[in-house]
């Protein structure tokens, strides 16, 4: 018997680049062009965490739903969320506590990462981590194009959802 797949949800607002970073975690490939997600688009991924598999289901959300989206179907059953923001844009670093929180309202106990993603159009630095990291979320400097700290980021999420569910 296969071992089961963990949901893990991409949130974030519009144009923070969920839909860039999952491309490069499943596709190992960077699209110039953007098409915005409508609704949610569904990956499969297998992670690795400490030498075993981890078979992931990655749903890319859009960013429309705000605070809806943590009454909608969407979340059900979700073993993880990474939630990712745009270093260009502080209104998306300030929301990612915000979405934090909801999630964990709705699914306590589960793992919450934050990607701070675009790194590669980031030349000064950024002091994010003590502001994001009040609840002990882990925090990926992420870039898409890149693929920097990509595939790390969902190797600890399914760290994470290992030590939970074990």
């Amino acid at each position: 018997m296969s071992a089961p797949a963990y949901k893990v949800m991409l949130l974030g607002q519009i144009g923070v680049g969920k839909s860039s970073i999952v491309q490069r975690l499943v596709f190992d490939r960077f699209e110039t062009s953007y098409k915005p997600t409508i609704g949610v688009d569904v990956y499969r991924y297998e992670a690795e965490a400490d030498d075993r598999p981890v078979p992931m289901i990655v749903w890319d959300s859009d960013g429309n739903l705000g605070d809806a989206m943590f009454r909608h179907v969407y979340l059900k059953e979700a073993s993880a969320a990474l939630i990712v923001g745009d270093i260009t844009r502080q209104d998306t670093i300030d929301s990612m506590p915000a979405i934090a929180a909801a999630f964990r309202t709705r699914l306590p106990g589960r793992s919450v990462s934050f990607l701070v993603n675009k790194t590669d159009l980031w030349d000064g630095q950024a002091l994010f981590d003590a502001e994001l990291a009040r609840d002990g979320e882990l925090i990926f400097r992420t870039s898409a194009l890149t693929g920097d700290n990509v595939k790390r980021a969902f190797a600890e999420t399914a760290k994470a959802i290992v030590r939970r569910t074990a």
